[in-house]
């Protein structure tokens, strides 16, 4: 096993990923080896010392790719710090940010044997032009107005905070 670092995301519009390649940067500034990719294109995670996942919460339900990871690689994720991040509000208010911890709380709750070193929410952002089936039929969500409320020195100072609590597992 190296000493390195995977950064894996699940996204459905791209707003995850950005995320994840800004908390890949900033790792990588404070001198760590980091892959970055998408958890359908993890196949081991043998090679990794740490993992950090990422992915957003949509309509009060954690990604399923992201679900699909943790069942997939439970034993190596038992094994090794992870550090976990998801993206939801749509709006700055922090009624709204612990909703969505609130929500990410239930779906972590099903993988009882996960104990992530750290946890995160981010802002989301949302594009209605952008949406998909079933999302695009949904007349609310179509009306909404575009957003962006990631709050990117919170996510790099949030990733270069890992590197301290890594650092036993890094060394």
């Amino acid at each position: 096993m190296s000493a390195s670092i995977l950064v894996a995301y699940a996204t459905r519009y791209g707003s995850t990923q950005e995320v994840a390649e800004a908390v890949a940067a900033a790792l990588r500034e404070r001198g760590l080896t980091v892959d970055i990719g998408s958890m359908r294109q993890v196949r081991t995670l043998d090679q990794y010392r740490v993992v950090v996942l990422g992915a957003p919460l949509y309509m009060f339900h954690w990604h399923k790719d992201a679900l699909r990871f943790l069942a997939q690689h439970h034993v190596a994720l038992a094994q090794r710090p992870v550090a976990i991040f998801a993206l939801g509000p749509l709006h700055a208010e922090e009624k709204e940010f612990q909703e969505v911890r609130g929500q990410l709380e239930k779906e972590l709750a099903k993988f009882p044997w996960l104990r992530p070193a750290a946890i995160a929410i981010f802002g989301g952002k949302f594009d209605p032009q952008k949406l998909t089936f079933p999302y695009n039929l949904v007349p609310g969500l179509k009306n909404m107005p575009v957003s962006d409320v990631r709050d990117w020195t919170a996510i790099r100072t949030w990733a270069s905070d890992l590197v301290a609590q890594f650092q036993p597992a890094l060394a």
